[in-house]
C-alpha cells in the first residue's frame, strides 16, 4: 500500500498528467472540432479523462497513464524432468554452460521420450531457478544479482595536501629478483614524519598485509589515523576488513598515478639502494635478512637526516614535535 501511495505522489506533478489536464481545458473552452484538430485526441478518449477525474475528485493524479501490461502473461513450461537433469548437471560442474549443456540434455531427452528445448531456454531455465553452484572462494556470475552490490566505493586521492596529520600513513610493496627468485618487501611511512618500517614476505597478499600493519602499529611511535594505498590486491580483502574493524580510512590512488603515493616511493627507492642491493645474498635466508633490514630501519628512524625534515631523522622530528619523548 505504502509503494502505491509513494507512486501517486511521484506521478501526481508529471508532465503527462499536467498535459492531459491542460488539454481537457481547451476542451472546455474551445470545443470538440478545435480540440481535435489541435491534438488529433478522440473525443471518447476526452470524456474517459473528464470521467477519471470526477471519480477521483478533480484529482490530477488520476490522470496519470496506468500500465498496459497484461494481468495475465505466458509463464515458461519446462518438463520438471528437464529442470532437475540441469540442476544435477550444474551440481557436478558448476561451470558448465548453457552450450555444453544442451547435447547432453538432448541425449537426455532422446533416452526418455522429451521434447528437447532450445539453448536460450536452457539460459533461462537455469536463470529463473538460480541453479548457481560456485566453488568455495571463487566468484561466479549470477545475473539475478545486482550489478556490483558487492563491491565498496573507494575513496580516491588527487592529490597529498600540506599540513598532514602525523598519522597519516602510505604503504607499498617492492620486488627485487636475484637467482631466479623473488623478493616481496612491504612498505610504510608516515607522510610528514618521514617514520619507515619495512618487512620481508615470501609472496604478496591481504593476509601478509595484515600481519605487517599489525607490526606497523605495534613499532609507530604514535597512533595511525589514515591508510594511502594504491589499487594492488594485496591491499584488498582481509586488510580491507582489519582496517574496517579498527575504523581506520582507507583511501586508494588513482591508477596509474603513483606520484600520490610518492613519499613510499621515494623511501623505496632510498631503502633498495641503500639496503636491499647490499643485502641480495640473504634472499635465501628470509630469517636473517629480516634483522639486517632491522637494522637498517633503526639507522634510518635514529640517526639518518632527511633534508625535507631540517636535516633531522624522523625520530627527532617528532619528538620535535611533542609526538613522542626523548625517552
Amino acid at each position: 500500500m505504502n509503494k502505491v501511495v509513494e507512486s501517486i505522489r511521484h506521478f501526481a506533478e508529471s508532465d503527462r498528467a499536467k498535459e492531459r489536464l491542460r488539454i481537457l481545458d481547451f476542451y472546455s473552452e474551445f470545443g470538440e472540432r478545435a480540440t481535435k484538430k489541435a491534438f488529433n485526441i478522440d473525443r471518447k478518449t476526452l470524456w474517459v479523462w473528464k470521467k477519471k477525474l470526477k471519480l477521483n475528485r478533480n484529482h490530477i493524479s488520476s490522470l496519470v497513464p496506468l500500465s498496459t501490461k497484461p494481468k495475465r502473461v505466458r509463464a515458461m513450461q519446462t518438463d520438471l524432468r528437464i529442470i532437475s537433469h540441469i540442476r544435477s548437471l550444474r551440481e557436478m560442474h558448476p561451470r558448465l554452460g548453457k552450450e555444453k549443456i544442451k547435447p547432453l540434455l538432448d541425449r537426455y531427452c532422446r533416452k526418455n521420450s522429451i521434447t528437447p528445448i532450445a539453448v536460450s531456454t536452457i539460459g533461462k531455465v537455469i536463470k529463473r531457478n538460480k541453479l548457481f553452484y560456485p566453488k568455495q572462494g571463487r566468484t561466479y556470475h549470477d545475473p539475478s544479482r545486482k550489478k556490483h552490490a558487492w563491491r565498496t566505493k573507494r575513496i580516491r586521492v588527487k592529490r597529498v595536501g600540506k599540513d598532514i596529520p602525523v598519522g597519516y600513513v602510505e604503504l607499498d610493496t617492492v620486488v627485487r629478483y636475484a637467482d631466479n627468485l623473488r623478493m616481496y618487501v612491504y612498505s610504510a611511512i608516515s607522510v610528514s614524519s618521514k617514520f619507515a618500517f619495512s618487512y620481508h614476505y615470501a609472496r604478496l597478499n591481504s593476509r601478509n598485509t595484515v600481519d605487517f600493519f599489525k607490526k606497523l602499529e605495534v613499532i609507530c611511535p604514535f597512533p595511525i589515523t589514515t591508510v594511502q594505498t594504491d589499487n594492488g590486491l594485496e591491499f584488498l580483502g582481509d586488510f580491507e576488513e582489519y582496517l574496517a574493524e579498527r575504523k581506520l580510512p582507507h583511501l586508494f590512488i588513482y591508477p596509474r598515478c603513483c606520484k600520490v603515493n610518492g613519499v613510499v616511493e621515494r623511501y623505496q627507492r632510498s631503502m633498495q639502494e641503500e639496503f636491499l642491493d647490499n643485502h641480495l645474498e640473504f634472499i635465501y635466508n628470509p630469517r636473517e635478512l629480516n634483522d639486517k633490514l632491522m637494522q637498517y630501519l633503526l639507522f634510518y628512524n635514529t640517526q639518518r637526516v632527511h633534508k625535507s625534515l631540517g636535516n633531522i631523522c624522523p625520530v627527532d622530528y617528532l619528538i620535535s614535535k611533542g609526538e613522542m619523548s626523548k625517552m
